[in-house]
C-alpha cells in the first residue's frame, strides 16, 4: 500500500501546482491543497484496496474457514454490494449534510468495521465486517468528492484534479491485488485487511486540520423513499449477477433477485419523476458526454477488474503459481499504471477529455485482446504473451478513467458534487458486476476478454466520433 500511498502524493503535489490555496478554512487556517489531496486521494485508494484485497487470498480464507466455492463468491462479492447498493444515499447525505461531515461520519464506520474484518473469528462475522465496510466507503467516496470540489472551486482546477483522481481507483485496486498476495505468502491474508483501518485513523486525524469545511445543502430533502427504492434494486440485481457464477441463470437464485431488483429499480425511475427533490434527477444522466463517460468507467472497471480474477486465478489454479510469485507478475503492470496515470493530466489538458478516454478505450481494448490470444488457458510464456498485453491494459485503463472522470464531472452544479461522486462510483463499481457476469455466460475465460475487447473498441469509436 505503500506505493500506492507515495503514488497518490506525488500526483497531489502535481495537481496543486497551479492552485496552491483555496479560499475555504479548516479548523487551523487556510488549506492547503497538496497534502489535502494526497489525503484524499489515500482514503479513495484505500476504499478501492478493500474490495480487492480478499481476491488473491481467497484460496486460503477457503481453506481456513472451510468455505464452498458459492461462500468465496459472496463473500467477494460482499463488500462490493453494500458499496454499490447504497451508493445514491451517500452522495445525497454529502450534498445535504456537507462533504466533511459525511467524510467523518463515513470514515468513522469504514474503521469501525475495518477493525473487526482482520479479527474475525468466522466466515460469517468476515462477511458482516464486509458489508459493514462497503456501507461506510458507499458515505466516503461521494462526500470524498464534494470536499474534493471545495479544495478546486475554478472550473479548470477541478478539471485537472479530476483527471488525477480518475486513475486512484484502478491504482488501489492493483495495490489491493499485489499486496493481498504478498502479504498472504510471507505472514498470513489478515494482515492485508489491516491496511483500511490504519489509513482510517490517520484520515480521521487528519481531516479536521487539513481538509476545508463544506457547506451543508440547506432545504434540500433526503429522499428516503428513492434511496430505498435504488439501495434495495441496486443490492438485489447486483447480488443475483454474482451467484451466477454458482447457479444456472433460469434457477430460483438467480431469476428471483434478478426479477425484484429489475422491478425495484423501475420504480425508483418512477418515483423519481414525480418526486419534489428526487434522489436523482431525471435529466443527470441524459447528458450524453456524461453517460458516455460512465459507460467508460463502468466498462475499463470490468476490463481491469476480471483480468485480475481471471489470470490470478490461471497462474494459481493452472499454472501452480505461488500467491507471491502471481503478485509479481503484477507489478510491472502497476509501474506502467503509475506512469500513465500521471501523463494522464496533461494529456487530458491538451487533447481534451474525450480524446483522451477514446485512445485509452482503444489502447485497453488492444491490451484484452493480445490477452485473449496468449492468456488464460494457454502455455504462453508470461514476458513474451502476457506482460505485453497487460501492459497496454494498464496504459489505457488509466487513461480512460482519467478522460472518463473528467467527463462524468464536468458542468455538474457545486449543489449535486456527492451525486455525482456516487454516479461516478457505482459505475465503478456495478461495471466489473453486471458486465463480469454477462461476460462468464460465453463458456471460457479467453471468449471473456475478446468480448471485453470488442466492446472497448466499440465504446472507444463512440468517443472518438463525438471528438470530431
Amino acid at each position: 500500500m505503500g506505493r500506492g500511498t507515495t503514488a497518490t502524493e506525488t500526483t497531489a503535489h502535481d495537481t496543486a501546482v497551479d492552485d496552491t490555496t483555496v479560499d475555504s478554512t479548516t479548523a487551523h487556517g487556510t488549506t492547503r491543497t497538496g497534502p489535502a489531496f494526497a489525503l484524499l486521494g489515500a482514503v479513495q485508494i484505500t476504499l478501492i484496496f478493500t474490495l480487492a484485497a480478499t481476491t488473491v487470498p481467497l484460496p486460503r480464507i477457503a481453506r481456513e474457514f472451510t468455505l464452498q466455492r458459492s461462500d468465496l463468491i459472496l463473500l467477494s462479492a460482499a463488500y462490493g454490494l453494500s458499496f454499490a447498493g447504497l451508493l445514491l444515499l451517500g452522495g445525497r447525505l454529502a450534498d445535504r449534510y456537507g462533504g466533511r461531515r459525511a467524510l467523518t461520519v463515513g470514515l468513522a464506520v469504514f474503521c469501525a468495521a475495518s477493525l473487526a474484518a482482520p479479527l474475525a473469528p468466522g466466515a460469517d462475522a468476515l462477511l458482516a465486517a464486509r458489508f459493514a465496510q462497503g456501507a461506510g466507503a458507499a458515505l466516503v467516496a461521494p462526500a470524498a468528492m464534494a470536499v474534493l470540489r471545495a479544495l478546486f472551486p475554478a472550473p479548470a482546477a477541478y478539471g485537472r484534479a479530476m483527471a488525477t483522481w480518475g486513475g486512484l481507483s484502478v491504482l488501489g485496486a492493483t495495490a489491493g491485488n499485489l499486496l493481498s498476495g504478498v502479504v498472504s505468502a510471507l505472514l498470513n491474508w489478515r494482515w492485508a485487511l489491516a491496511v483500511p483501518p490504519a489509513v482510517a485513523l490517520a484520515a480521521l486525524a487528519l481531516a479536521p486540520r487539513l481538509l476545508p469545511r463544506t457547506p451543508p445543502g440547506r432545504g434540500r430533502s433526503l429522499d428516503l423513499p428513492g434511496a430505498l427504492l435504488a439501495t434495495a434494486g441496486i443490492t438485489l440485481v447486483s447480488y443475483g449477477l454474482v451467484v451466477t457464477d454458482a447457479h444456472p441463470w433460469t434457477s430460483a437464485a438467480v431469476l428471483v433477485p434478478l426479477t425484484t431488483g429489475a422491478v425495484l429499480l423501475a420504480a425508483f425511475l418512477h418515483a423519481e419523476r414525480r418526486a419534489r427533490d428526487p434522489l436523482l434527477p431525471p435529466g443527470f444522466l441524459r447528458d450524453r458526454r456524461r453517460a458516455g463517460a460512465l459507460a467508460a468507467i463502468a466498462l475499463t472497471a470490468c476490463g481491469t477488474a476480471s483480468t485480475f480474477v481471471l489470470l490470478s486465478l490461471d497462474f494459481q489454479q493452472v499454472r501452480d503459481w505461488s500467491p507471491l510469485r502471481t503478485s509479481a507478475a503484477f507489478v510491472p503492470y502497476a509501474v506502467v499504471l503509475i506512469a500513465a496515470g500521471r501523463a494522464a493530466r496533461p494529456l487530458t489538458a491538451r487533447f481534451g477529455a474525450r480524446a483522451v478516454t477514446a485512445g485509452g478505450l482503444a489502447t485497453a481494448g488492444a491490451g484484452l485482446a493480445l490477452l485473449a490470444l496468449t492468456g488464460p488457458g494457454t502455455d504462453t510464456p508470461y514476458a513474451l504473451g502476457l506482460l505485453p498485453g497487460l501492459l497496454l491494459l494498464a496504459a489505457g485503463g488509466a487513461a480512460s478513467f482519467a478522460g472518463g472522470a473528467v467527463l462524468a464531472t464536468e458542468g455538474v452544479p457545486p449543489e449535486h458534487t456527492g451525486l455525482a461522486g456516487g454516479v461516478l462510483n457505482t459505475a465503478m463499481e456495478c461495471g466489473p458486476t453486471v458486465l463480469f457476469a454477462l461476460l462468464l455466460t460465453l463458456g471460457s475465460d479467453r471468449a471473456s476478454l475478446a468480448a471485453t475487447a470488442a466492446a472497448f473498441a466499440a465504446v472507444a469509436l463512440l468517443h472518438h466520433r463525438r471528438t470530431k
